[in-house]
């Protein structure tokens, strides 16, 4: 076990092959190609290769073909089992002294849960997974959605489906996510990426540790066609991030501790729901 432990920590201490690492997770539960992470990361395909080829003898990354493509994703076992090793054995089962904060069993608390949504540019999935939290979760959450790059305004085909599903698009607006990484803003409790782009980029520690998920689909402003077949992208974008929240509403958020919650949330990224990639 300690020779084993001792080569993935090898292998994740080379700056460049942690950063592959680092990428996966963020866009764990996914399988990502192998070009995407090259174009990503800036690193030559055959430079690349040796980076994952390593993380894969490692037992940290998987590997699997679709087509042509391979793609690879964290094994999160394995990397549970390394993180486990470091706590239980070198930290003696004292994660308060080994971690800056409490990743425990503890339930979350009987109240409010505050929630954030990112993609790129906050004009359509962002918008839409606010807006279908806010009427779905009742009075459970504070819902609020952001931009890594967020656009001067939100999409109009995008606010035409929220309006014609019945939502109220008032109180909805395009902002950058540094509105929530700024003195006094809302502790965050969940924070979801829904899309490719936003999973990638750097974010900022947010305040409190809170339960991330990746729920990755496609970006309907990318849609090309006629007004009716762009509409039918936004159409569908909005029916794959309304089961997501459904799920997710659906759990007993207040019961659960981390651990669970966390799997849960990994869970329903996991789900092919039809149109999400």
């Amino acid at each position: 076990m300690i020779e084993e432990i001792s080569s993935q920590l090898a292998i994740l201490g080379h700056p460049q092959r942690i950063s592959v690492f680092r990428m996966l997770m963020r866009r764990f539960p996914d399988a990502v190609p192998a070009g995407e992470l090259a174009v990503e990361l800036n690193i030559k395909a055959s430079t690349l290769s040796n980076y994952l080829n390593a993380l894969q003898r490692s037992g940290l990354v998987t590997q699997e073909r679709s087509g042509t493509s391979l793609l690879y994703s964290v094994d999160m076992k394995n990397v549970q089992q390394m993180l486990d090793f470091l706590v239980l054995d070198c930290c003696r089962g004292r994660p308060d002294i080994c971690m800056p904060f409490n990743q425990g069993n503890d339930t979350m608390t009987d109240r409010k849960f505050n929630v954030l949504f990112l993609c790129v540019g906050n004009s359509a999935r962002s918008i839409f997974a606010e807006s279908l939290l806010r009427e779905l979760g009742g009075e459970r959450f504070n819902v609020y959605s952001a931009g890594t790059q967020p656009t001067s305004e939100l999409n109009p085909f995008a606010m035409q489906v929220l309006k014609d599903k019945g939502h109220d698009t008032s109180v909805l607006r395009s902002k950058h996510m540094s509105e929530f990484a700024a003195e006094g803003a809302p502790e965050m409790d969940f924070v979801f990426t829904v899309c490719n782009q936003a999973a990638n980029e750097e974010c900022p520690a947010w305040e409190g540790q809170p339960i991330s998920g990746h729920w990755g689909m496609v970006d309907p402003v990318k849609a090309t066609g006629t007004d009716a077949e762009k509409s039918l992208a936004f159409q569908n974008a909005y029916g794959a991030l309304q089961r997501r929240i459904q799920a997710f509403t659906s759990l007993p958020v207040e019961s659960l501790d981390r651990i669970a919650l966390q799997s849960a949330v990994d869970d329903i990224g996991r789900e092919s729901f039809e149109d999400q990639k």
